[in-house]
This record gives C-alpha cells, sequence and structure tokens, in this order.
C-alpha cells in the first residue's frame, strides 16, 4: 500500500513550538468496552458525568484521568441506544473521534483495540502490532480518482523511537464495518497489503488527519483471518486474552510519551 506523498496521515504539528513541547493531553479512542476496561483501571481514570461536550443524547462514553504528567481522556462510543451492543464501526468511531478532539483539544490521539490478522503476514492470535499505514477495503467506487478516496491509503504518523524502544511488530492496516471478509473484501485487503483487518483504524486516521493531530494505532490480534477456526468464535474466544496484551502494550506507549515531545516520539 503506497499512498500518494500529499496523503501522509497525520503530520506532525507545523511549528516548532508545538514539535517541542512537552505532550500534555492524550486521547485514547477504543470502540469496545471489554478493550476499554483495563485501561481504565490501569490509569485510574473515572467516568466523566458531565456530558455537556458531546451532543444531548449520544451514548459516547469519556473516563479521564492524570497518568503521570499526562492527562489522558479515553473515549468509547458507547452501547447502541436501540440494541445494547457496543456502537463498533467506522460511522461511531468517526464521530466519537471528531468530537471528542474538538472537545479536548489532545496533542495526540492513540487509537487502540484488537484486531485480526493474517497468518500469511506473520500475525500470531496475541501480537500487539503499531499500523505503519491505514486505508479501507469496502469503499469500492469505481471511477478514477473516486476509487483512490475510497481507499483512503494514508501513512501513519511515524514514531521511530517508540517502535525501537518498545520493539512492537508494524504492519498494514486495514478497515472495513463487517466482522467477517467477503471475498471483494479479501481481493481489497491483499491490495493494501495488509497483515491487520479492523473496523475503525482508517476512519480515526481519516479524522485526525481532517484535524492535523498525530495518531497511532496499536492494535492486538485476537483471531486469525486466513485461519481455521470462524472468525466470530475465535474472536470471542480471545478477546479477552488478547485485551490484557493490549493494556499492556498501550501502558507502555503511554509510558513512553510521559514527559516527552511529539518531535521525541
Amino acid at each position: 500500500m503506497a499512498p500518494p506523498e500529499d496523503s501522509v496521515a497525520n503530520p506532525p504539528p507545523e511549528t516548532e513550538e508545538a514539535n517541542t513541547k512537552p505532550i500534555s493531553t492524550i486521547l485514547i479512542v477504543i470502540a469496545m468496552h471489554t478493550e476499554a476496561a483495563p485501561l481504565v483501571s490501569k490509569f485510574e481514570l473515572v467516568e466523566d458525568s458531565d456530558k455537556s461536550m458531546f451532543p444531548k443524547g449520544v451514548p459516547w462514553v469519556r473516563y479521564r484521568g492524570k497518568y503521570k504528567e499526562l492527562d489522558i481522556n479515553l473515549v468509547w462510543p458507547g452501547k447502541d441506544p436501540a440494541l445494547g451492543v457496543d456502537s463498533v464501526g467506522t460511522v461511531s468511531s468517526s464521530l466519537v473521534t471528531y468530537a471528542s478532539i474538538q472537545a479536548f483539544n489532545p496533542d495526540i490521539v492513540i487509537n487502540a483495540g484488537t484486531a485480526g490478522g493474517f497468518k500469511a503476514k506473520g500475525a500470531s492470535v496475541g501480537d500487539v502490532y503499531l499500523a505503519s499505514a491505514v486505508a479501507f477495503h469496502d469503499r469500492r467506487i469505481p471511477i478514477p480518482v473516486f476509487d483512490l478516496y475510497g481507499i483512503g491509503a494514508k501513512q501513519t504518523f511515524s514514531c521511530p523511537n517508540i517502535l525501537k524502544e518498545l520493539n512492537l511488530k508494524v504492519g498494514n492496516l486495514s478497515t472495513g464495518d463487517s466482522l467477517d471478509m467477503s471475498p471483494h473484501d479479501e481481493t481489497a485487503i491483499l491490495a493494501n497489503d495488509a497483515t491487520l483487518k479492523d473496523m475503525e483504524g482508517a476512519a480515526v486516521a481519516y479524522v485526525a488527519d481532517l484535524l492535523s493531530v498525530p495518531a497511532i494505532f496499536v492494535k492486538a490480534v485476537t483471531d486469525l483471518v486466513d485461519g481455521e477456526k470462524p472468525t466470530a468464535e475465535e474472536f470471542l474466544q480471545n478477546l479477552v486474552l488478547v485485551t490484557a496484551a493490549l493494556d499492556q502494550a498501550v501502558t507502555r506507549v503511554v509510558d513512553f510519551i510521559s514527559g516527552k515531545c511529539i518531535s521525541d516520539l
């Protein structure tokens, strides 16, 4: 997946002051309560009872707190009001990311969550990746230039020092709104050269890029998309265990960020 040079997502803030100012505010965007709960506990965050920063009636949930020298805002889209399930997918994640960046003015966004992995690309259940690029695999617009817009391929914010220090795996992330993989999706995912498949990442990247906020993507593998087990079964079987690995990785990333500037990452 090689996006045009002008499609690089989440460039560092343009001013020297922003590059060299210590990071003070982090926004963590997570799709599911199961993924969020360990981090809420780890960072001793509290649910914010003041809902005024979000539109009236939305189910979005914000947890906030102080960790070391960082103000942490962790948001998840909440439960669907009609069905009571986690509001997963690109629409909810885009909306809550946009509203949260507007409300909290973070220095950096961390999209943390679980993902499917491809064993053909070296992924195993429990592996934790830092996504190097993102793209969509289910926005098919077979018209010149619109096709590129639909794919939305972007390089993610470069953080070589995090990679060096934490020794995380690296791979491309492909995003779509279905848990399973249709033949059309599979073709697009292969074209995206993806190691990982999720339902939020590229949408979060799109919003962060629009609003010029650096964003990084920490993804833990719950299931092997090209494995022998049904995706839904393997995902549910491994969700809690893999979330523990995600929790550890995100904690290490936040520990590394503490006291540093954007240019140090």
